[in-house]
């Protein structure tokens, strides 16, 4: 049965995260306040966390879990990024975006999408994940909690517990934070290309 902290959305409560910190180095799978929807994360490389994600959300094996990033400066060392690039990832993070980028050597093979050697990733715009972030001192590997036969990312955290008590480790109760998903945005190439139309303002890619 998984555990339950209700953690304040502006002001973390240090032992909470700590604690939920120690669930993930432990290989737990919590779910997550962001700056978008509630999500899934586990450790970086967790291979078993990981497959536990899928099995929850009935993932193909080629799907692309996001890694969720502090700061700009720790996306850097996930993503080979030009200069026109960075300039548009600085006006935009921290914030609702996902970004698909050309992978280092420091990403999981695993995680990497194995034809075009891409990696998505994101600097979320909330105290909760940033705070978690910090402690671990690493990257979450992520994924957004949309049930199978779901159209919407879940947003009740009780109805969370309800529904996943027994398949997740821990529910991060951090508040409503929204019912859609990020704006995922292409980087890879000179022009962006908007994969998916979410939360946040997507007109500077449009226009880049």
């Amino acid at each position: 049965m998984s555990q339950f902290f209700a953690i304040h959305p502006e002001t973390p409560q240090s032992r909470l995260i700590q604690q939920a910190v120690s669930i993930i180095q432990r290989g737990g799978v919590v779910v997550y306040p962001t700056d978008s929807a509630y999500a899934l994360g586990c450790q970086l490389g967790d291979k078993k966390a990981m497959e536990r994600i899928r099995r929850i959300r009935s993932l193909r094996e080629d799907h692309n879990f996001t890694l969720v990033c502090r700061d700009l400066s720790e996306l850097g060392t996930y993503a080979r990024v030009e200069n026109v690039v960075y300039r548009l990832l600085r006006h935009a993070t921290p914030g609702p975006y996902t970004f698909v980028l050309e992978a280092t050597r420091e990403v999981p093979r695993r995680l990497v999408q194995p034809k075009r050697k891409t990696i998505g990733l994101r600097v979320p715009d909330h105290p909760i994940p940033q705070a978690l972030l910090e402690a671990l001192d690493e990257p979450l590997m992520s994924a957004t909690l949309i049930l199978p036969g779901d159209d919407y990312p879940m947003t009740d955290p009780y109805d969370i517990r309800e529904r996943l008590e027994h398949e997740v480790d821990l529910v991060i109760d951090g508040g409503f934070c929204g019912l859609e998903a990020t704006s995922v945005i292409d980087l890879t190439d000179t022009v962006p290309v908007i994969l998916r139309r979410g939360v946040g303002d997507i007109s500077d890619f449009e226009a880049a």
